[in-house]
This record gives C-alpha cells, structure tokens and sequence, in this order.
C-alpha cells in the first residue's frame, strides 16, 4: 500500500481508502460480512475510512467504531459526515442554512457520531451535503472552531454534491476546510478544472469518491441489470441513466489493458492525480477489498493509455434522479 500527504493536516494516509456507505442502508447488507472486509482492509494497509450518520442512522459509525477497538495498536483515521437537518440530499440553493446545518445540530450530530464510534475525537468531520450560499455565515465557522478546540474533531471537510464541483469554492477559501470530498473517476474529471488547482493552493485534502460511477466503470453493469427492492441504485439506474452509461461504459472496453479489469483501470485512473488524497471504494466483500487494495502499487497507467482516457470525460448536470 502507498501512502500519500493529506493537505494541511499532514497525515499521511493510504491511497486507497474504504467507503463504507454500502455496510448500512442497502439490500444485502451483512454486518458478519462487513467486519471481515474491514479487517482484511486493514491487513493489507488501508488507514483511511469514511462513514456518515446517514449510512444506517450511525450503524455504518457502529461497525467502524468497533473495527477501531480490534486494531487498537494501528492508527486508522475516521471520517464521518453530518447529514442535513432536513435531511435532503443534495442540497439545493433554496434551500436556508437554518434548515441544513445551524450550530445545534452541528454539535448534536457530531456528538451522536462519536457515541456510535465510541471514540472522544473524530479525525475528519464533514458536511455531508453543500450550498455556497451558505459560505458566508459565520455560525458554521464557530461551530468549527469550537468543536477543533473541544477536541471532538481534528479536520473539518466538506462533501460535494454530486456533478457540482464548484459549489463549494466559496468555502474553501474560508480557510476553515481542511478536505474536500468529491466524486472523481473516469467519467467525472471535472474537478480538475477549478477544484483540485485551488485545493492545491490552499493545502486542502482531496477525497475521490464513486470511483465506478456507482458500478458502471467495474464494466458489470448491462441495460438488462436490475436491483433489489430498496436499493438505492434502483433509484438512480432509471432508464434514462442505465442505458446511457452502459454506453459510456462500452465505449471504454477496448482500452482496458490484457489482463486488467475496468474497475482496476478505474482506480488506477484515479491515482495517477497526486492531488487526490486517497480514493474511498465501496468494497462489502473480502474479493473486492483484495482486488482495490493490490492496485496501491504504485504502477498507475500508461500516459498513452491516460491520454486516450481524458477523452472519456462526460460533462453532466444535476437531475431530480442524480441525488
């Protein structure tokens, strides 16, 4: 496993992370399962792991919490996300701050994650949704500091939403965020325009997040797939979606290298970028975990191969299915 600087804080954290949003909340979930994934995450040198109260109501926090407490001799960096008072995701410019994020529920949501994790500090707290009509105010920015200087957290970040890479700027340049999470992938370069050059300026962490593109880029998904009752990717594959990024995903299987699958590509797409942090796949099961942890090797893409991936690039907008 590589490890890379993450901005400001100066940790120094694995390149590929784990995304735990799939350990709660979706069908087939399987707490067993999760906590083997997560030890063989740890075993083959992930440190990065990122939860939200949201995944479960805090029982994905629970699980993480308690893959701390059977590593008590490692240092594994925590990361969660404060959801919305409103509980709507994403966040829409109508919508006020008081109903998102006022210092209240700042406080009592990052108290209930440290209660699930059963831990006093968290390394990474996030807002888990974003609007930079909200940058201005200064209610969010105490919250901060007081919160750093209680020591309940060490960094403060944000959560993009999804396809809005630039609604975020405005708080960033508060000087008051240390990370930036972000979807980022074969597909989704767009952050590459504003984001991660001001990220680089101002020393702020990157985090990649849907490195698949919610399962197209792992080239397993067909416009005959279905999902589950209850899972969230049935509400987001509708069939305006599904069929057009089974297209993007076809038209990137004959630059797969012999002997690479797509997802690996997409990953190693990812770490070619030396301003991402770390990248933070979804991975339920031991064969995943094994296959996303062995592409920290440093090796990457060929240039030629990177060259005729930046042509991949699909610009995209909010929808009322895109949450």
């Amino acid at each position: 496993m590589k490890y890379r600087r993450f901005g400001r804080t100066d940790w120094q954290i694995s390149e590929i992370g784990y995304g735990m949003w799939g350990m709660a909340g979706w069908t087939e979930s399987d707490d067993a399962q999760s906590a083997k994934s997560l030890d063989l995450a740890v075993e083959n040198g992930v440190t990065f792991f990122d939860t939200a109260w949201g995944y479960g109501e805090g029982h994905s926090e629970e699980l993480l919490g308690q893959l701390i407490r059977r590593h008590p001799t490692k240092k594994l960096y925590t990361a969660s996300k404060i959801p919305p008072k409103n509980f709507k995701w994403p966040a829409r410019p109508e919508y006020r701050f008081e109903e998102s994020y006022p210092t209240s529920h700042i406080v009592t949501f990052t108290e209930k994650t440290l209660k699930n994790l059963g831990m006093e500090q968290l390394d990474l707290m996030q807002f888990h949704t974003w609007d930079d009509g909200w940058s201005n105010r200064e209610e969010w920015q105490r919250a901060i500091e007081d919160l750093k200087t209680s020591g309940k957290i060490a960094a403060m970040g944000i959560s993009m939403n999804r396809w809005e890479p630039e609604n975020g700027i405005k708080a960033l340049q508060t000087g008051m965020i240390d990370a930036v999470q972000v979807i980022y992938n074969i597909f989704d370069q767009n952050p590459e325009d504003v984001l991660f050059p001001l990220c680089e300026k101002l020393d702020i962490g990157v985090i990649a997040r849907v490195p698949f593109d919610e399962g197209t880029l792992t080239g397993n998904i067909t416009k005959e797939t279905t999902f589950p009752d209850g899972d969230w990717r049935g509400t987001y594959f509708v069939p305006e979606n599904l069929l057009s990024s089974v297209a993007h995903a076809d038209a990137l299987r004959p630059l797969v290298p012999e002997g690479m699958t797509m997802a690996e590509m997409a990953l190693r797409f990812i770490t070619m970028n030396k301003t991402i942090g770390t990248v933070i796949p979804g991975m339920r099961k031991a064969r995943n975990v094994l296959a996303n942890t062995a592409t920290s090797d440093g090796k990457g893409l060929s240039e030629a191969l990177m060259t005729e991936l930046r042509n991949h690039k699909w610009v995209r907008k909010p929808t009322a299915w895109s949450q």
